[in-house]
């Protein structure tokens, strides 16, 4: 029998002629755990994508400036780009509302505080969407006026707010509603000034500083290179630039309260500047025009008994000068540690109202200041009055000691030359409101969306969050279906050849 002679094969087949098992790779369970983890992170990332990331979308929040003269309520509408950033509108994206009188007013009744606040939340609720009232955050940051009274009544008071803010319907915490610093009011209005200007986020030396002259505290507010003790020093950071700010507040040297002040020396004999005094117990007024008589009707009964007092004490003879130097007498009393002034000024709140009362512009002199404010004081009250009707007597009588007391303190307190041209007088700029609560909302809000930056797998991992079950319910499904189909391998294939057919034959192995 002739031998049996098998077909040569190419070289480059496998040796393993009769039986080959090509090898199937099997996926492990820590093949199927990573992809699971993969899938996972792929998951969180589209969560941070979904939650932080929608379109844009028009925002609310609220603050309650409860100043020395009334309380206001702003309602600011913003969104939160796609980018990340905030788009303010505060030209038109803004809504007001002041009532009369200050929060200090409640010392003996703080309980009717609720009337007041009453109108303002029912305005805010006017201008919120219902369905974002729970997420609007109010906050009520009261100043100078609370400020002066102690901390017993302090705390009355804004517990009394506290009970009303907690049912607002709004997004409030116990701690929302407190007294502000002096020093964080000057802030705020240097935070807005700079927005408004276009230089927050910028080199710190094109920054403008700031000084603010309310009814019963001033604010001096800039950056300085200089070194200084830590009560005037704040450090704010914005984006990547941090700004090294003195900031101080003269609580008592705001204009109403220093008007007030003076008339009481006055009436104490401790300064008469013209004569020791006219007769006994009776005292001269240099910052009222002659001729002033309180015989108005159309007064309130505070007002009324003010005047009452003033006609049997003093005597009106307005003299600018001398004005201007019981007024200087008075700040040496609060006179503070402040660095050389850098940079350009803006002059807000009183200042302005005075410098728009005399018709300045708004780069002014404070000698230009100066020269309105001496035609002014020694001008006879009856003139005045009949020059300007529009104004009511409490408004009118301001104007001498207000125009006074600007240059004492600018000029003669903090060094601003007479013809110094960095001084503008100004309330807005670009349309922009320079009021603090606009600072102190643009403040928080960035400052907000910063740790919802940094913190987003926190929020998603919040027990208060929904997300977070939708996340391990879908992670849960997803691993089930990974690991299903893992076992949907390809099936094992087994060759072999046949002597008789000569040739190879490849057939399906069962699974084990």
């Amino acid at each position: 029998m002739d031998p049996i002679k098998f077909p040569s094969r190419p070289s480059s087949r496998s040796t393993a002629l009769f039986s080959r098992n090509p090898r199937q790779t099997r996926p492990t369970p820590s093949s199927i755990f990573a992809i699971s983890i993969v899938t996972s992170l792929a998951l969180l990332c589209f969560s941070y994508i979904f939650l932080f990331s929608s379109a844009e979308s028009t925002k609310f929040g609220i603050i309650i400036d409860g100043g020395s003269t009334g309380t206001r309520i702003h309602v600011f509408r913003y969104r939160v780009g796609r980018s990340r950033n905030l788009v303010f509108d505060f030209k038109e994206g803004s809504d007001s509302l002041k009532v009369n009188p200050g929060l200090s007013t409640y010392g003996e009744q703080p309980e009717a505080v609720s009337d007041s606040l009453g109108e303002l939340l029912e305005f805010g609720r006017k201008k919120v969407p219902k369905e974002q009232w729970g997420e609007t955050e109010i906050r009520l940051m009261a100043t100078a006026g609370l400020r002066l009274l102690d901390d017993e009544l302090q705390d009355k008071i804004l517990e009394e707010c506290r009970k009303v803010l907690r049912v607002s319907g709004f997004k409030f915490h116990d701690e929302w509603a407190s007294v502000i610093t002096g020093s964080d009011e000057g802030v705020y209005a240097w935070i807005v000034a700079n927005y408004a200007l276009g230089t927050l986020g910028g080199n710190p030396l094109d920054t403008t500083g700031i000084i603010e002259l309310g009814g019963a505290s001033a604010q001096v507010t800039f950056v300085s290179s200089e070194f200084m003790p830590s009560k005037f020093s704040r450090s704010i950071k914005f984006g990547n630039v941090t700004y090294n700010l003195y900031s101080h507040s003269f609580l008592h040297f705001g204009q109403d309260v220093a008007h007030e002040s003076l008339r009481e020396t006055l009436i104490k004999g401790d300064f008469s500047p013209a004569a020791d005094s006219l007769h006994k117990e009776m005292y001269i007024d240099p910052c009222t025009p002659k001729g002033y008589l309180p015989q108005s009707s159309n007064l309130s009964l505070g007002f009324v008994a003010e005047k009452s007092k003033y006609s049997s004490e003093l005597q009106a003879r307005g003299n600018f000068s001398e004005c201007r130097s019981a007024a200087l007498r008075l700040l040496h009393k609060g006179k503070v540690f402040m660095p050389k002034l850098q940079g350009n000024f803006l002059a807000t709140e009183n200042f302005f109202y005075t410098s728009k009362f005399f018709r300045l512009r708004q780069r002014a002199f404070l000698s230009d200041l100066m020269m309105a404010g001496q035609h002014f004081c020694g001008e006879d009250w009856s003139k005045l009055k009949k020059k300007h009707q529009s104004l009511n007597e409490e408004e009118l009588l301001r104007y001498c000691f207000s125009s006074a007391y600007i240059v004492a303190l600018l000029h003669d307190s903090l060094g601003i030359a007479l013809d110094d041209e960095r001084i503008s007088f100004a309330n807005q700029v670009e349309n922009i409101p320079l009021d603090w609560a606009l600072g102190a909302f643009i403040l928080q809000s960035t400052a907000k969306l910063d740790v919802q930056e940094t913190d987003w797998i926190t929020t998603i991992f919040s027990s208060e969050s929904p997300t977070l079950f939708s996340i391990v319910a879908i992670s849960a499904i997803l691993m089930f279906v990974a690991w299903s189909i893992s076992k949907w391998r390809k099936p094992h294939l087994k060759t072999v050849y046949d002597l008789e057919k000569g040739r190879y034959i490849v057939s399906r192995i069962g699974r084990s």
